[in-house]
């Protein structure tokens, strides 16, 4: 069998060259088509909320994490931050603190601890080392008030600083057309 070649050696599919060619050239299509793909995921997961939530959602970092659309919504602007450990460390603690079982308490206070407070944790929150000790030690004998001082910590770092950011990012921005465009949609549907 032959193989035909194109032009020189450099140009030949076999040639180091041509896979160099070709990873340049690709790679940047396949980043760009793979963040295209995971936009359209989360537009398809998050189904946009109406007009006047978002309107509530600009009040208050409160009144998005109220919401659930908005704890989506401000989890997928995190993720696109890789930031979104500490609006995950804030809904654990917020599901802890319903935590009526003794053991159940124990075991989910250690998971939490694990996951983002033990120092080099997978997913490990921005505290201080006082805050982390005062935890540690609360774990001996855990209750549901163990993590209060750090999601306190985590709530005012998110509502100085992502919250801001998140109200002013064009993925917001879109929300805001999208749900505005509903809207008049909606009202048009009534007056007809």
């Amino acid at each position: 069998m032959d193989f035909v070649l194109f032009g020189d050696d450099s140009t030949s599919v076999f040639s180091p060259r041509y896979t160099q060619i070709m990873h340049k050239t690709w790679k940047p299509r396949i980043h760009i088509h793979l963040q295209s793909q995971a936009q359209k995921a989360i537009q398809k997961k998050f189904k946009g909320p109406a007009a006047a939530d978002l309107d509530l959602w600009t009040k208050s970092l409160q009144y998005l994490l109220s919401d659930q659309n908005g704890q989506m919504a401000f989890k997928t602007f995190l993720k696109s931050e890789f930031c979104e450990e500490n609006i995950e460390f804030w809904l654990a603690c917020e599901e802890f603190k319903c935590t009526r079982s003794k053991d159940r308490l124990t075991s989910t206070a250690i998971d939490i601890y694990e996951q983002f407070i033990r120092t080099d944790s997978p997913k490990q929150i921005n505290l201080d080392f006082h805050t982390r000790e005062c935890i540690t030690q609360s774990l001996q004998h855990p209750t549901t008030s163990c993590f209060v001082v750090a999601q306190r910590k985590i709530y005012h770092l998110m509502e100085n600083d992502a919250y801001p950011r998140f109200i002013q990012s064009d993925f917001f921005k879109e929300q805001q057309a999208a749900a505005s465009k509903v809207a008049k949609k909606n009202h048009r549907r009534v007056l007809h």
